[in-house]
């Protein structure tokens, strides 16, 4: 009473994330490459997939990047809120399930030990671990690690941001080995970080791998989320 919750998505005060906020979702809209899920004009693969297709099965994003997801995943990411990762999870799920893909874990991009150490948390988890338990598969925390650090991607072109995770990733088989994996993050850009996690994870023995993430940022692509 003293202390209620606060939406993440709009500030307003009574719940994590609120009913207006939940109508408010801004989801990519079909056609979709049917790889690295970008909105086309027609169905297909986009051409940078055409050119390099990446090493996941299929990536598929809940919503644009835009509010009031963006905002919510800032303050998850920047303002240790917490309980938002559950509130989010429960709308996701029914998005998961939907997909119809066979997966059987959740396994979420990890964070470098410098990060890790400055915020405390890895905020993909968060959200990676009430979703699994929503969807009754196994969350596997740590199947991945990386083996260097790495720069931001942000303000990297494409190929740089390729060059910048190449290589940076290791799965433990004993994890992985024959399984169909749900390879998460909160937000895509070019999907660089997605496939070389992806490459790590067939390289340790994984069956498939899908990748999924809350958000997709469209204006990378000459998109708009309208």
């Amino acid at each position: 009473m003293l202390f209620p919750p606060v939406c993440g998505g709009c500030g307003k005060p009574g719940s994590r994330w609120c009913d207006n906020c939940r109508r408010s979702v801004v989801f990519l809209t079909e056609p979709l490459c049917e790889v690295c899920g970008i909105p086309l004009d027609a169905p297909g693969l986009c051409a940078d997939c055409q050119r390099a297709r990446p090493r996941f099965n299929a990536l598929r994003s809940w919503s644009a990047f835009d509010a009031p997801v963006r905002n919510a995943l800032h303050r998850l990411k920047y303002r240790s809120d917490l309980g938002l990762g559950d509130a989010l999870a429960a709308q996701l799920s029914e998005f998961v399930a939907a997909l119809n893909w066979p997966i059987d874990c959740i396994v979420p991009i990890p964070l470098g030990q410098k990060r890790l150490q400055e915020r405390g948390y890895n905020q993909v988890a968060l959200i990676a671990r009430p979703l699994a338990m929503a969807m009754k598969i196994d969350f596997e925390a740590d199947a991945i690690s990386r083996v260097r650090e790495t720069r931001s991607q942000v303000g990297l072109t494409k190929l740089e941001r390729r060059e910048n995770v190449r290589e940076a990733f290791q799965a433990k088989p004993k994890r992985v080995i024959n399984r169909i994996i749900l390879l998460m993050d909160d937000v895509a850009t070019t999907g660089s970080t997605l496939s070389s996690c992806a490459e790590a994870l067939y390289a340790a023995g994984a069956r498939d791998v899908f990748a999924f993430t809350v958000s997709r940022a469209l204006t990378r692509h000459g998109l708009t989320s309208v």
